[in-house]
């Protein structure tokens, strides 16, 4: 599955705006003459889909989703329009922009926020939400009104290596598992001289916001326009993300952050426990066949709060054939033919609520216990969006480097990322 660590560039909410988002020309075409959103009549409707992740690989198994729709549905076509993944989000922009838009468009979670808040897209509350799993669904609310609905899910878990607990005498990971807990058996597990590491979990902003959300904190206060992880549950945050480099786990020096040496790591038997995203599944699976690994959810420090990255479509607010593409929308992201594609085709995870249509996906091993990435979804992480994005991940990383290398302390860290963080909320 595609990972989706590195959200796309946000729009400036300002410069769309400008751009008369709300008013304006048609989008959709349809051959029949008059009516109530240009849909009424006995003739074909045809909606724009304009996608990003079915390139490089998965466009016929969107062509299968499209064929099963418009057999259902013969009075709609679909005209979809596949864009490489790096120049997608410069195009939405620029159509949005320019009034070009397509009917239907996808949305990675980091930018939905963006394109809500500046009235891109169509309210579409009171739509059936029921089929995706709850945490999701909520995920594209803004201000209450539902805006766009999830197409595909992934997030992150906690692997282990069985053999390095059983070696070591340690019951594995439980669901019920706290920081401490985890801390304890990296401790014991790690053995620097055999090169056997205890733990590995990047120093990021990525794993800054999680682990804020894990020890009960907010990192953006309410109202979105300040700062609130300058307090304890922050400082524990900090502490436990960089207090753990060099002890249990390897640093930059042994090579950490180079491409790929988790994994590799992982993958030759000298790590025992490992956070990142069930993306990493098949690769392990394949790169070491003979490994006897499982996952669990991950361990919180106040509370659990796992890392979901999603993706949904919403429909053009000035879409003149909304009906049409609300259809689509709807089929696109819950249809069991969706759903049994995307599961033959490893296209991510379908966001449904009734997980027994997952029975295929979880039967698959290793690893045996993948129930966990589904009940990761009980309590999410969701990424903080704000309009200068990159801006913000730089100041977070930065300064968690700062503490890892020694040149800061915890509380300092915390109070540089505020003063710097707090004005791009402006």
């Amino acid at each position: 599955m595609k990972k989706t660590w590195s959200p796309m560039a946000t729009c400036a909410l300002a410069a769309l705006a400008a751009a008369g988002l709300v008013a304006g020309c048609s989008q959709g075409s349809a051959t029949n003459s008059g009516g109530d959103n240009g849909q009424s009549g006995d003739t074909q409707v045809t909606v724009r889909y304009m996608n990003f992740s079915s390139n490089d690989g998965h466009e016929a198994d969107l062509e299968t989703i499209v064929s099963a729709f418009e057999d259902q549905n013969p009075d709609i076509k679909i005209s979809v329009e596949t864009v490489p993944y790096a120049d997608y989000a410069a195009k939405l922009q620029t159509a949005v922009a320019g009034g070009a838009e397509a009917d239907v468009f996808e949305l990675e979670y980091a930018s939905f926020i963006s394109y809500a808040k500046a009235g891109a897209l169509a309210d579409i509350t009171g739509i059936d939400t029921s089929a995706y799993a709850e945490s999701l669904a909520k995920a594209y609310q803004q201000d209450g009104q539902q805006y766009a609905l999830p197409e595909s899910f992934s997030n992150v878990v906690l692997f282990y290596n069985k053999d390095l607990f059983d070696a070591a005498n340690l019951d594995y990971p439980t669901d019920a598992w706290t920081w401490a807990d985890e801390q304890r058996a990296a401790e014991a597990l790690t053995n620097k001289d055999d090169g056997v590491w205890g733990d590995y979990q990047p120093i990021s902003y990525n794993e800054f916001y999680k682990t804020v959300a894990q020890s009960g904190g907010e990192f953006l206060n309410a109202a979105g326009d300040a700062t609130a992880f300058n307090d304890q549950a922050g400082l524990d945050a900090v502490n436990w993300l960089t207090g753990k480099s060099g002890k249990t786990m390897p640093t930059d020096a042994d090579g950490a952050n180079t491409p790929d040496f988790d994994t590799n790591l992982f993958t030759s038997g000298k790590l025992a426990m490992w956070h990142t995203g069930i993306w990493m599944f098949a690769t392990v699976a394949e790169k070491a066949p003979d490994l006897n690994w499982d996952v669990v959810v991950e361990p919180g420090n106040t509370t659990k709060a796992s890392a979901m990255f999603s993706n949904a479509v919403g429909i053009s607010a000035k879409s003149k054939v909304q009906d049409a593409a609300k259809k689509w929308l709807t089929f696109y992201t819950s249809s069991q033919t969706t759903i049994d594609t995307r599961l033959a085709k490893s296209w991510e995870l379908p966001p449904v609520a009734d997980t027994s249509k997952l029975d295929a996906y979880l039967a698959i091993t290793p690893p045996a216990n993948r129930q966990a990435v589904l009940d990761s979804l009980d309590a999410v992480a969701l990424a903080p969006v704000v309009e200068k994005q990159q801006e913000m991940q730089d100041v977070i990383n930065d300064e968690l480097a700062a503490v890892s290398a020694g040149r800061a302390s915890a509380e300092d860290a915390l109070a540089n990322m505020q003063a710097k963080v707090d004005p791009l909320l402006k």
